[in-house]
């Protein structure tokens, strides 16, 4: 199913007034470092907290512009949306902040959590089969159904105009930033992110991390056409969609490049951000410094920003829990 919207590239101004429209709403997250999580990899690293964005995502910036920018005849029925969690939570505050219905479509096997909050926030929801056409269709009926408008999670201007707000606070903070990383899924957040980049600073380098086991969006960028996502395997669950349209377009002009990180190297990176940094962050946040620990790109002497996607993880489910065995960390959790 295809947004409502006729698309359009943001300019800058676009992202200005978005963070103009969603200031007091959205979370002006922090930016942190870690002394040893430089040493490991050589570089300066400066992670946007989006982990700590409302809703657990720097969805809720899209989401919320989205939402701010419906005419009221727009609005008058509710928004809907497929997501597999974390565009379904931002959109279903976004929506009861406006006092408006949201509608949302989720595969069956979402994670738990984010089922969870979407109903927490007045949502109803509708599940589906974990496929984009089963996603697709299902979403097609219950805008049928209901007359809400259609928002899409990542390949939609006002979206990704939202998600460039993020890394126009990192560059506002910090300056003269060699490269800035972002995960890939869909796109949003990385086209956002390079517009915003790119506008400000040319020579600000836009690297994109992605798992191996759902590399579409490097397949892609390296092809020259979208290659769509074909049943990834990857913990990573926010980062099994497939790249927009529009967001593939910016990608293909803004971004330079786009590397991949294995399983172990998510895990490795998520549980290296939890146990350094004590923050707590999602599969897909630790896919860029998962790709750095593993030496896909050189960041010797460089100042990178990271921007560090969401911290929606269900703590039942931790990765590096297996086979009975309790870490040291989770003992410190129990006590």
């Amino acid at each position: 199913m295809n947004s409502l919207v006729d698309p359009w590239i943001p300019t800058l101004k676009d992202i200005q007034v978005a963070a103009y429209r969603i200031e007091g709403i959205v979370n002006r997250t922090p930016v942190m470092t870690s002394r040893s999580i430089n040493d490991m990899t050589g570089g300066e690293l400066y992670f946007k907290c989006e982990n700590l964005q409302r809703v657990g995502a720097f969805k809720f910036r899209g989401a919320t512009n989205a939402v701010l920018s419906l005419r009221d005849d727009e609005a008058v029925n509710g928004v809907a949306t497929h997501s597999s969690g974390n565009h379904a939570q931002a959109l279903a505050l976004a929506a009861r902040n406006r006092g408006i219905p949201a509608y949302i479509v989720m595969p069956k096997n979402s994670p738990k959590v984010k089922v969870e909050a979407v109903k927490s926030y007045g949502a109803q929801i509708t599940f589906c089969e974990p496929t984009l056409e089963a996603r697709e269709s299902t979403l097609e009926k219950v805008v049928d159904h209901t007359g809400a408008h259609f928002v899409h999670p990542y390949d939609d201007p006002r979206i990704i105009a939202g998600q460039g707000t993020a890394a126009l606070e990192l560059i506002d903070e910090i300056d003269h930033l060699d490269i800035i990383m972002a995960p890939v899924g869909g796109g949003g957040l990385l086209s956002g992110t390079a517009l915003a980049v790119k506008y400000v600073n040319k020579k600000t380098e836009v690297i994109a991390a992605e798992p191996l086991n759902a590399d579409d969006a490097y397949r892609s960028f390296k092809s020259g056409k979208i290659i769509p996502s074909n049943n990834p395997d990857t913990i990573a669950d926010g980062l099994k969609t497939s790249l927009g349209e529009l967001n593939f377009g910016i990608i293909m002009k803004h971004v330079d490049d786009i590397v991949t990180v294995s399983e172990e190297g998510i895990v490795k990176a998520m549980r290296t951000i939890w146990e350094r940094m004590k923050l707590i962050v999602e599969p897909s946040a630790a896919v860029p410094l998962g790709a750095l620990l593993e030496g896909k790109l050189d960041v010797k002497g460089k100042k990178v920003g990271i921007i560090l996607s969401g911290g929606n993880v269900d703590l039942d489910e931790l990765p590096w829990r297996s086979n009975g065995f309790t870490t040291v960390m989770e003992q410190d959790f129990r006590y």
